[in-house]
């Protein structure tokens, strides 16, 4: 199509109007159809989170029973790999108990989730400016991501805590009283006996890791989906976001995994460690750099399954909110 460009009467020729690959780029983790209002986008990142929270909370019960275990030289551990430690559980405390932490968990991701996701676009775009074209740089990407990651788990922290403290809590001999019965009794007890800003224990290292694991989550995401459309082999369809997730949720591990065990053991702990620093140190030296991959399977059975019921439930979700 060419478009007369006239201007005082004078003809200046024509132009041809840019094509669709110069338009803004869509926001990511990149959806088909427009994009949603924020508080829609915030609907469906809380209802994709918490339903991957559910879905998956069993694996990150052994994860946390994992990182938090101290074994002595020559005794033989309690709870051994994934598979291992989800049976041990279900054997000596029922199978409820794989779901301990469950109501804090979606506190959690409905305050959190629905920040560090629902926000991603809004903060991408003021990272580029609204005038952006083309595909929004990884850096930048990044950029946003660690944003929102950290913007929503200083807020959401307390919630971590209590759910990390709930699902720490092993088989009680019989006759004693659980320690923290209901998510909002742990709070209370929490806050009375350690004091109302033991809330937000461990909330630095806790910041470090999920803006780290949110960037390296929904960058990868971006990324990976992107080059599989660019590809022309692949379509927007579940595969695409399947392989995507996965792809998402192993980069996450793999580089949030030592920040990982240190706010477990942070948040599980009671004055055993005086900080970030400290924790890091004293597991260094007592336990070797390893430890600060323990769980590292489960942890990625975890935020594998995570991502991919997550990122399928969001991009559906989406569609469903148009």
């Amino acid at each position: 199509v060419q478009i007369p460009l006239e201007r005082d009467g004078v003809d200046r020729g024509t132009r041809t109007p840019p094509s669709d690959a110069s338009t803004p780029a869509s926001m990511s983790p990149p959806t088909s159809g427009p994009a949603l209002p924020v508080h829609k986008t915030l609907l469906a990142s809380a209802m994709a989170t918490c339903t991957a929270e559910a879905l998956t909370l069993p694996i990150d019960t052994a994860k946390v029973r994992l990182q938090l275990q101290k074994v002595k030289p020559g005794e033989a551990p309690m709870y051994s790999g994934m598979v291992g430690t989800i049976k041990t559980v279900a054997k000596e405390e029922g199978v409820a108990a794989l779901w301990k932490g469950i109501v804090p968990g979606l506190h959690r991701q409905c305050v959190y989730g629905g920040l560090r996701i629902g926000l991603y676009d809004p903060v991408k775009q003021s990272i580029v400016g609204k005038d952006h074209v083309g595909e929004v740089p990884l850096l930048k990407k990044i950029a946003a991501a660690l944003t929102t990651g950290a913007v929503g788990i200083a807020i959401a922290s307390p919630t971590d805590l209590v759910k990390v403290r709930m699902q720490a809590e092993g088989k009680l001999p019989e006759g004693t009283p659980k320690r923290y019965p209901t998510a909002l009794g742990a709070y209370r007890t929490i806050a009375k006996e350690e004091g109302v800003t033991s809330l937000w224990r461990g909330v630095g290292p806790n910041m470090t890791r999920n803006a780290v694991i949110n960037a390296a989550e929904l960058a990868t995401y971006d990324q990976i989906k992107e080059a599989l459309l660019r590809s022309g082999a692949f379509t927007d369809n579940v595969v695409t976001h399947l392989i995507s997730g996965l792809g998402a949720g192993f980069i996450a591990v793999c580089v949030g995994s030592p920040v990982d065990v240190v706010k477990s053991r942070l948040m599980g702990s009671k004055g055993e460690f005086t900080g970030t620093i400290d924790c890091f140190v004293k597991t260094l030296t007592r336990e070797g750099p390893t430890a600060f991959y323990k769980g590292f399977v489960p942890n990625f059975g975890r935020l594998g399954s995570w991502n991919v019921a997550m990122f399928l439930v969001l991009e559906q979700a989406r569609k469903a909110l148009q």
